[in-house]
Formats: structure tokens, sequence, C-alpha cells
């Protein structure tokens, strides 16, 4: 007993030291001159946001806490004004992660989760490591149909949730690492890919596309896939592989578990009333993600279509939401906070300024060296950003237009760009909304995210960059 005592005063010492070591950084930032001619308002905003982000890496405060405190201390220091710190909160692709959310917990609850799990397992169910190329192979083909790896993230999540479960291994307990918090963060390296394979797998892919255009380089769904291919491909084969050496699960070996979902899929029997209704609900909500664009409907309200079947047909009650939305609330919570603090800093001029400053300090060096420090500080500069779309909006034609000027091939720099902004989302937690549900599954804590992530960001970038002998002969090709 007296040990124990003493092991948690010694652990209640530690974190408190962490956070007088964060809260100085933080009043040390904030008392700092304003650099160059950004405005107080967006250097005390970034010191907030820079603080809240350090909480979190270095486990000082649980990522929801530390997000809370950073919208208070916004507001009550007249950083933000009210209406814009809470205005997340009515943006339509955070309903979308909400209602993807508890569109899960109800494929989990019908039953057909676990069939789904266990049909997987008995074909590819003799290791972990085969389950999670299953996973990525998944995300792969259907990332060209889907065209946002959020609601992709939505398609995994209840696949890999009932893998863990079914695995015997639970979130927020001793038996996460079994199997789960493996599994989910090769969903989240396998977004990372897919979003870079397909031009039309990211909202934010078009975008480059577009922005790229406006310099006279020509980006189309054919050439976009060849430069990916190999890049791609490597990427695919390397990131499940990786986790497995890195962040292994606990249990690797299943030879038995074949034959044991064999027997599961018996005792379940055929299809239930509510497997077939959930399964009509998810099938039918993965067309219309597919045909959105074509059919000009918003992804949120093609979820919350699904939740709203799913509700009205008994499938999912209200009291099962009442019970288990704590969960879906607080991660619609914090990254909604985090989001508006991003997207401020940006709106503010912070993130164009800090990326002029930089590349203005690469000006004079030669095209390869250009090309690489650019890609690489282009990818370091998520850490400050919670949207890839607005990262992209924010720093990519500054950065194009300075590669261009060094005398860094148009298209290649187009390209390693627009990968660039698909494969940095891993990085951290809020580095993309398709991590979310991951993040919040219980089987991960942010600080697997911040360790792994980064990680697997620097491996892709690092597969990307020996790719531009590739990428180079492609864009040849292209303008040939």
């Amino acid at each position: 007993m007296v040990r124990c005592h003493r092991v948690k005063t010694t652990a209640l010492k530690n974190i408190w030291v962490r956070r007088a070591i964060v809260l100085l950084v933080g009043i040390s930032i904030w008392l700092v001159p304003v650099p160059w001619d950004l405005s107080r308002e967006s250097w005390q905003l970034f010191t907030i946001f820079f603080t809240s982000i350090m909480a979190i890496i270095f486990n000082v405060l649980p990522i929801f806490l530390s997000a809370l405190t950073a919208l208070i201390l916004s507001v009550l220091t007249n950083t933000l004004p009210v209406e814009k710190a809470f205005s997340g909160f009515s943006e339509s692709f955070m309903m979308l992660i909400l209602a993807a959310f508890l569109v899960s917990k109800a494929v989990i609850k019908s039953g057909l989760g676990h069939r789904i799990a266990l049909l997987l397992i008995r074909k590819f169910g003799r290791s972990t490591l085969r389950l999670a190329y299953c996973i990525a192979a998944t995300d792969v083909l259907i990332g060209p149909a889907i065209p946002s790896n959020t609601a992709r993230s939505g398609i995994l999540y209840p696949i890999i949730n009932a893998l863990g479960l079914d695995t015997d291994s639970r979130p927020d307990d001793d038996t996460r690492k079994r199997t789960g918090s493996y599994l989910m963060m090769c969903g989240i390296a396998s977004l990372t890919v897919s979003s870079a394979l397909w031009l039309t797998a990211m909202a934010a892919n078009p975008i480059g596309a577009e922005i790229a255009s406006s310099y006279g380089v020509e980006i189309n769904f054919l050439n976009w896939l060849l430069a990916g291919s190999l890049p791609c491909t490597i990427a695919f084969v390397t990131l499940p592989y990786l986790l497995y050496r890195i962040f292994p699960p606990e249990l690797r070996y299943t030879p038995e578990a074949p034959q044991r979902a064999r027997e599961g899929l018996v005792q379940m029997g055929p299809l239930s009333r509510k497997e077939w209704i959930t399964a009509g609900v998810f099938v039918g909500m993965v067309a219309l993600w597919a045909l959105a664009g074509r059919l000009h409907l918003n992804l949120a309200i093609v979820a919350l279509m699904g939740l709203a079947v799913l509700m009205i047909t008994g499938v999912y009650r209200l009291e099962n939401l009442r019970k288990e939305g704590g969960d879906a609330l607080e991660t619609f919570i914090w990254f909604s906070i985090l989001y508006v603090m991003s997207s401020a800093l940006n709106e503010m001029g912070f993130m164009s300024t800090l990326g002029t400053q930089i590349s203005g300090l690469l000006s004079d060096l030669n095209w390869t060296w250009t090309y690489l420090f650019l890609t690489l500080l282009y990818v370091v500069i998520h850490y400050l950003f919670v949207s890839q779309t607005a990262h992209l909006l924010a720093l990519y034609a500054v950065f194009l237009a300075v590669g261009i000027q060094t005398g860094v091939p148009a298209l290649l720099m187009a390209f390693m760009l627009s990968f660039a902004t698909n494969y940095f989302s891993a990085i951290t937690p809020q580095a993309s909304s398709g991590n979310v549900l991951f993040v919040s599954s219980g089987y991960l804590e942010p600080r697997d995210v911040y360790r792994n992530g980064a990680i697997i960001t620097l491996i892709n970038m690092i597969i990307f960059l020996l790719a531009t002998p590739w990428i180079l002969w492609v864009s040849k090709l292209t303008l040939s």
C-alpha cells in the first residue's frame, strides 16, 4: 500500500511539473514581441493554440479539456469574438463526423459489424497483419468512389471496431492493445495512401488541381493516378508492416481464429431483420456518398438520413443514443474547437505570412534544395492545421509559386504538394477529420497518434521524395 501511494504521488508530481513547463512556454511565447506584420490577436491565438497542442502531446491534459480551455482563453482574452469561437459547431462536416460515429454504433448494435468481422477473420484471420492489409485494401478500392476521407473513415471504423471486439480486444481497458489499437492506427495510415492515390478520394485534391491550372499546370485523373501509383503502392505495402514493428499488436498469430469464425457464423444463422436494414442503409449511404457530386447532395445530410432510418426502424433507439452518445459528443466538441482556432489563424493571415516568410528564405537555393525544403516545411506546418483543405487553400499557391520561381519543374512541385496534403493527414489526431473516429474509439490515446503519426508521415514523405524521378517521368510524359 505504501509503495502504491508513493507511485501515485510521484505521478501526480510529474504531471504538475509538465503542466508548469507547458504553461511557462505558453506565457513566454505570449510575451514575445509580435513578429513580421502579424496582428496581436493572431499571435495570441497562435500562442493559445500551440500551448493546447503541447498540453496534448505531453499528456498534460486530455484532448477534450485542452481544447475547451483553449476556447475559454480565446474568448476571455478577446482574441476571438464569441460568434467566431462557436462557429465550428455549425460546420456540416462536423455533423458528418457525429452522424457517422452514431451510425457505426448502430452497425455494431445490430450484429452486422460482428458478422462482417467474422467473415473477414474467416478469410484473413490467421494473423493481425493480414487483417491490417485487408483494411487498407478495402480503403484503396473504395477510394475513387468516395470523395471524402471522413466518409470513408465512417465506413472503415465500424468494421475495425468489430474486428477488435471479436479478437477480445476492448477499448479503454488493458486489452486495447491486443489488436484494436494497432488496427485503428492502420485505419488512419491507410487513409493517407488511398487519398493520395486517387484524385477523387479527397475533397482538397481537385481544388489543388484547379490552383495548379492557374500556373499552367494540367492535373487530371489519369496523370494523377499514374504519378501516385508507384509511391502509393510502396506506402501501401510498407505502412501496415511498419506499424506492426513500431506499434505491434499483442496478439499477432491466430491460426485457430478462422475456424472459430466459421463456428460463430453458424451460430449467428441467417441475417436478422436488423442486420438487413443496417446493411441496406450502409450500402445506400456508400452509394449516395459516391454520387454526392452528381446529385448535389451534402455528405452530412446523407449520414443523417442513414441515422434517421436506423432510428425510425428501431435498429438504433433513442435510449441507445442517450446511453452511448457521450463519446460522440465529446469528439464533436473538441474537434470543432480545434478546427475553429486553426481556421481563425488562417483567416487572420498567420499561416500565409508564416509560409511567405519561410519560402522567402529559400529563394537563393537551387531548385533541388528548394523542392526538398518546401516539401518538408509544407508537411511540418500541418501541426498548426486541423483541416487538409484549409492548409491547401492557405499555402499551396504560395509554395507552388516559390518552387516555380526557383526553377522546380512546375508539375513536379504541384504533384508533390498535392500528395503531401494527403499523406500528412496522420501527423496529429486532429490533422484530418478522417482521424477523429479512430482517435475517439477508446483504442488509441492522442499520444499514440502523435508518435506513430509522425513516423507514418516521415516514411510517407521519404517514399514520395524518393519517387521524384518517377513523378518527373510522368510529368514529361504528360507534357509530351
